[in-house]
């Protein structure tokens, strides 16, 4: 059984931040649209979140929409390979590289802290980063030098199952790792670029960010009950909340923490953010 304690650089180094963050539409920040600086603000987001950080993380959690289990699963792979889970793009995003190591040991404590949590959760050594991991941190931390270890959702997309574990998570905030949450604010792709879901868009971003940045035993609540916030479901359509329900974990994670908006932008006339815990 590898060793899971805790490293004693928790008592010394400020407790690392977690995000929840946009990751684009497939690999949109590596070929070209029209217009051209379509994604120019989110790149620019992702790329300065090292910036936010007190310390250069030992290891990175990301906690992906695009992986859907049975149970809470944690990649424990040594060397993930890359899994190119978007169709009808330009061939050379398909040689997209992230080598990043894995990081079987932080695997296995963060099944335990889920198992404490009286949590079922699995390990799956064998899936690859996808792309709600690689392409973002490909533009946060283009080196690929520190340790990467991916968290699927569960497929019943619970919210206070997601808070919880996250609540669960809390404690690798203290272990210098940063725990990134990856999806989008609003992920209804037939209403992209549709006026009629301008105010629509509006009216939940405003919701979530009240809610996010509303005091923490507040802002879990409103989180475990998202779905009567206006336009709820149209921003995310039923059984379609996975890009979502990464900020129930991330929100989780914050313990007394508040959270906050660290990105707003409009794209492609729908209203996106991005948030912050601790």
């Amino acid at each position: 059984m590898p060793d899971t304690a805790a490293p004693a650089s928790r008592q010394t180094t400020p407790r690392m931040p977690s995000f929840y963050v946009p990751h684009g539409a497939g690999p949109c920040f590596f070929m070209d649209w029209d217009p051209p600086g379509l994604w120019d603000s989110m790149r620019g987001f992702l790329r300065a979140i090292p910036s936010m950080l007190p310390q250069r993380p030992r290891a990175i959690v990301v906690v992906t929409s695009h992986w859907l289990a049975p149970d809470f699963t944690v990649g424990s792979g040594r060397q993930p390979t890359m899994l190119y889970d978007y169709r009808g793009f330009p061939p050379h995003t398909y040689e997209l590289h992230y080598e990043a190591p894995g990081d079987p040991a932080l695997a296995q404590r963060i099944a335990g802290l889920l198992q404490d949590a009286g949590l079922p959760s699995a390990t799956d050594a064998a899936r690859g980063f996808d792309h709600g991991t690689f392409i973002p941190l490909m533009l946060m931390f283009p080196t690929a030098d520190i340790p990467l270890v991916q968290l699927s959702l569960r497929h019943d997309l619970n919210p206070q199952a997601h808070l919880a574990v996250g609540a669960a998570l809390a404690p690798l905030r203290d272990e210098d790792v940063l725990i990134v949450g990856s999806g989008m604010s609003f992920h209804n792709m037939r209403a992209q670029g549709d006026a009629r879901f301008v105010p629509i868009s509006d009216a939940f971003d405003d919701w979530l960010t009240k809610a996010v940045e509303s005091a923490p035993p507040a802002c879990r609540a409103a989180l475990a009950h998202w779905e009567d916030a206006p336009g709820a479901r149209l921003c995310h359509p039923t059984h379609a909340e996975e890009h979502l329900l990464p900020l129930m974990v991330v929100a989780g994670t914050a313990a007394d923490d508040a959270g906050q908006r660290v990105y707003a932008d409009r794209c492609m006339g729908i209203s996106l953010s991005g948030y912050r815990f601790g």
